[in-house]
């Protein structure tokens, strides 16, 4: 069997040579799911706090708002399926070779807080709890990014020391 050179099934592959990058396809899978989630998530927030319009009884909902949160929880499922996958293939090795622990295990705790707040606003919050909980989610999805970023820098400085 042939195995690609940054398998660890590759004959003559050492733990040190191990690559962590994800593959191109899986890369772009992230960053477009990423992108969408963000991108969905700061139309909604637009909408809800700048674009409501008046109506004939006082404020009413924005079209744009409903539509944002039909993709923002779509591209939520997709990313669920995308983070599990990085599971075995990114995360269980990174961890064991002692790579990028500290922004990696950091983004699996924001992640872990942005789908439960995001399911506690789809079946938990109450109208009195819910602008706590948006903006106990909206807030630290805004810096998901930021992390993402700051991550994919320090594990590149890492492989470009070794």
């Amino acid at each position: 069997m042939r195995y690609p050179k940054h398998s660890l099934h590759h004959p003559g592959t050492h733990a040190k040579t191990i690559r962590f990058r994800l593959e191109r396809w899986h890369r772009y899978s992230m960053y477009g799911v990423v992108g969408l989630l963000v991108m969905s998530g700061i139309t909604w927030l637009f909408a809800h706090y700048f674009f409501r319009t008046a109506g004939a009884f006082g404020e009413t909902v924005n079209p744009i708002e409903p539509w944002s949160m039909k993709v923002h929880g779509a591209a939520a499922m997709i990313a669920l399926f995308f983070i599990g996958s990085l599971l075995n293939s990114h995360i269980r090795r990174a961890n064991n070779a002692g790579r990028n622990r500290g922004s990696g295990w950091t983004m699996a705790a924001l992640l872990t807080w942005l789908t439960m707040s995001g399911y506690a606003l789809y079946y938990l919050a109450s109208e009195s709890t819910r602008p706590a909980w948006s903006i106990g989610h909206w807030l630290p999805g805004l810096g998901f990014p930021v992390l993402l970023v700051l991550h994919i820098i320090l594990g590149r400085r890492l492989t470009q020391s070794r």
